[in-house]
């Protein structure tokens, strides 16, 4: 039978890092209230002059492919989650593929599932790869949040949560089993906890206009953290549990769990709830915030790196986010 495995992983984060201490300068905030809420110490924001998301997504994948023993040219497939494209069309995933000098030898699909979206990548990687059509896929995460954040006092919910990063896997087919399952849920009634409103089509020509577009807040992050929350605790352990289940596994089992990077407290939460400890749930939002779909593949690749991921182990991924949607994906590394 054929499967799919992670043979590369890779990560980049901007050289700019946004300190707590930074941001109550510019906001009526301060570290204890934001390490109280988050856990998160600092993130990191990109450079507008040097970076772009496609070229964070480039370094990344050097990194993935390195590691795999790859050249680009190795590469079959891309699938790329973000929802903050470079442009508002086309999509990162043909400018991540012209940065890595592949034009016209392969396809590139962009996805849009937000805080889930990296689950969602692997899932449609590994079934490319299953179906025999794919050797080797790119999977890549990657955000440039901080140039859509309200820094202001008003906006500072969500402008002390979001950061900017990109990370990237390589699958590549195998006879051995690597992802084992993935799990993907979405409940559009919630759409409007956590979303930016614009720029979206549906709007009167006489909105869409540069005085309306200064004036106006709906190009902002919108949330509503409690809503957030309180889905968050419930879906990402009814996911996590679906995921076992199919498997005819246990918690026990599980070596590694690597949580989207929305909340430590979320995070810790599930910990709880699962019975796992420090060693066995790999956290780093406390050093680049919530990075959406670059979350989960930036600690991927970190974890990996300082050796917390070993051959034969088993890992989870979960993720809740904007939609709202949730996902999950057991991997035997």
């Amino acid at each position: 039978m054929r499967y799919s495995r992670i043979i590369g992983l890779g990560h980049h984060v901007p050289d700019k890092v946004i300190t707590n201490d930074y941001l109550s300068t510019v906001m009526d905030t301060n570290d204890a209230w934001i390490v109280e809420r988050t856990g998160i110490h600092e993130r990191r924001w990109v450079d507008p002059a040097q970076d772009t998301v496609a070229n964070m997504a480039a370094k990344a994948t050097r990194m993935a492919l390195e590691r795999a023993r790859l050249k680009e040219t190795d590469i079959d497939f891309i699938v790329f989650a973000t929802i903050t494209p470079d442009y508002f069309f086309p999509g990162s995933g043909v400018l991540l593929q012209r940065e890595l000098g592949l034009d016209g030898r392969i396809a590139a699909l962009d996805i849009r599932n937000a805080c889930s979206g990296f689950i969602y990548a692997v899932s449609i990687a590994d079934q490319f790869i299953k179906s025999g059509m794919y050797k080797n896929v790119l999977v890549v995460g990657a955000e440039i949040q901080s140039t859509a954040l309200d820094i202001s006092t008003r906006g500072r919910n969500t402008a002390v949560i979001f950061g900017d990063g990109a990370g990237a896997v390589i699958l590549q087919a195998s006879d051995k089993p690597g992802v084992l399952s993935t799990h993907l849920h979405s409940d559009g009634r919630f759409a409007e906890e956590l979303y930016i409103k614009d720029p979206g089509s549906s709007r009167p020509h006489s909105e869409r206009q540069p005085d309306q577009i200064l004036d106006t807040t709906t190009f902002k992050v919108v949330m509503n953290g409690n809503q957030v929350f309180k889905h968050a605790v419930v879906r990402f352990m009814e996911v996590i549990q679906e995921a076992l289940e199919a498997n005819s596994l246990r918690k026990e089992d599980i070596n590694l769990l690597v949580p989207h990077q929305a909340n430590l407290r979320i995070s810790q939460y599930i910990q709880e709830k699962l019975e796992l400890s420090d060693a066995q749930v790999y956290n780093n939002i406390m050093r680049y915030g919530n990075t959406t779909a670059a979350s989960i593949p930036i600690a991927l690749s970190e974890a990996w790196a300082e050796g917390k991921i070993k051959e034969n182990d088993l890992i989870c991924l979960a993720a809740f986010g904007s939609g709202f949607t949730w996902a999950s994906a057991l991997i035997r590394w």
